[in-house]
């Protein structure tokens, strides 16, 4: 292998490695080979778009060369993202030279395979721009209307991936991501307040006499602990949709969804167990816990399937 295949090869092993650090499982191994290849694929462009909104991208600067940008657009965010979305097209495109990233080109044949459409990953990358616009989200509508592109369509693309997209399928799937969206929100509100970003509805922050001021410190006070209780359980209450989504499919389907709907509720409980303070930094399940949350919603499931 060549410096440079090996640099994009690193490039692309360095992203899809963040996948261990997810709130659920990504491509678990009892899955089939080739869902577990395509549930990577689809993983590779969401998280590459994630660290180019956020400016996580590896060091080196390989991601911006490998999508065409000059070097002095490195760092631009937006621009990054609209040479993305080029590449995109290229994985859509039946004719020209294919894409230019290597993880974009390990999505092509998942796109044909799936025969999936363009419009959840337009939807990702969207999102990931109103972040570099959009600091704050003043109604609990906002948040849901952000949470339409920037998590509801991860979980269509599962369901296109295995098969099983129905209408109401689509419902359930789109209430468990918008679930796990918020769960994460609110594990990483000290992060995101590092990045001038809080997805804090303003108006629940002022119901519950919340200011910034309040955020930016080592500890939560009792106001903050009262107002993450109260988006978790939201969150909590979307997770309990999913429960019927899960009882729907069968087999090593049922388990992977019930490893989307437990993980959300384990993160919730490391939330809960940290007594809301989830300002010192974010609170996380431990295995145990996530196993237990896993085996609660497959018995659910079953008892309401």
């Amino acid at each position: 292998m060549t410096r440079p295949q090996q640099a994009r090869a690193d490039a692309a092993t360095a992203t899809l490695d963040k996948a261990a650090d997810e709130n659920f499982p990504v491509a678990p191994f009892f899955l089939p080979r080739a869902w577990r290849d395509d549930l990577m694929a689809v993983y590779g462009f969401a998280r590459l778009v994630d660290d180019i909104g956020d400016g996580d991208l590896a060091p080196g600067g390989a991601d911006a060369r490998h999508l065409g940008l000059e070097p002095g657009q490195s760092e631009d965010r937006l621009a990054a993202l609209d040479a993305l979305e080029a590449d995109l097209h290229r994985v859509f495109s039946p004719t020209g030279d294919g894409p230019r990233h290597p993880l974009m080109r390990a999505l092509r044949p998942t796109v044909r395979r799936c025969a999936l459409t363009p419009e959840p990953f337009l939807g990702l990358l969207e999102a990931n721009r109103q972040d570099q616009k959009v600091r704050r989200y003043e109604t609990y509508g906002d948040l849901l209307a952000y949470c339409e592109l920037s998590a509801n369509p991860v979980g269509r693309l599962v369901l296109q991936i295995t098969g099983t997209a129905s209408p109401e399928r689509i419902r359930r799937s789109d209430a468990v991501c918008t679930a796990l969206q918020i769960a994460e929100h609110l594990q990483d509100v000290a992060e995101d307040l590092g990045r001038d970003r809080i997805y804090l509805p303003a108006e629940d922050m002022a119901r519950f006499r919340v200011g910034e001021a309040e955020l930016a410190v080592p500890s939560a006070g009792s106001a903050v602990r009262s107002l993450v209780a109260f988006e978790a359980e939201r969150a909590r209450a979307l997770l309990d949709e999913g429960v019927p989504l899960v009882g729907s499919v069968h087999g090593r389907l049922r388990l992977l969804l019930a490893g989307f709907v437990g993980g959300g509720r384990a993160a919730l409980g490391a939330i809960s167990a940290a007594g809301f303070d989830v300002l010192p930094g974010p609170p996380k399940p431990t295995a145990p816990r996530l196993l237990r949350e896993v085996g609660d919603v497959l018995r659910r499931a079953h008892r309401e399937g």
